[in-house]
């Protein structure tokens, strides 16, 4: 563990993070900037963002995966604070630092929505051999617009625009039984 004189280095390795995760076998719904790019938004993103599921059981996985991982609490100051399991039960944010780079664990997103509320509007993405929850676009999309966040509002177009490609590309698949892409006449 870091100590606050010496702050571990952290290369940024999300897919680190994600497989971990499953490793870990945590129940958690991938959301924020990775779960657009999973998706195709060309946006950039520098953490991992989960809501993660609440039950006891999920929690003492997840805090046992984060100890494997050196996790830490973001603090202005250089004080190191590790997670406890206190700090996933309530309705807060985890915003954490970990030997593979920024995560944040949060148990409610915009609109006061859990893991539970989430699970509808997830779609499962293949990664590394496992299937991980991740928030739709379309969702995603939803609360961005309600969001106070300026980066959020920034964002909202690109959103906007990938989905709409990503519906259009459905709609000729549908028609063509192709997607149209220039790979698929080779």
């Amino acid at each position: 563990m870091p100590t606050s004189k010496n702050r571990m280095r952290t290369d940024i390795d999300l897919s680190a993070v994600l497989e971990g995760l499953i490793k870990a076998d945590v129940k958690f719904i991938l959301v924020g900037g990775l779960a657009a790019v999973v998706q195709g938004a060309p946006v950039t993103t520098m953490d991992v963002d989960i809501v993660h599921q609440r039950t006891a059981e999920n929690i003492v996985k997840l805090l046992s995966f984060l100890k494997s991982i050196d996790s830490y609490h973001r603090r202005p100051d250089n004080k190191i604070i590790e997670p406890t399991e206190q700090d996933f039960s309530g309705e807060g944010h985890a915003l954490l630092s970990t030997r593979f780079g920024p995560l944040d664990v949060l148990a409610v997103i915009e609109e006061g929505k859990t893991y539970d509320n989430l699970l509808e509007h997830t779609v499962e993405i293949e990664f590394r051999g496992n299937t991980i929850k991740v928030l739709d676009l379309r969702m995603i999309i939803e609360l961005k617009r309600s969001s106070k966040d300026p980066k959020d509002k920034q964002r909202l177009p690109v959103l906007e625009e990938t989905l709409r490609q990503l519906q259009g590309m459905v709609v000729d698949y549908i028609k063509t039984g192709q997607t149209n892409n220039n790979n698929d006449n080779k």
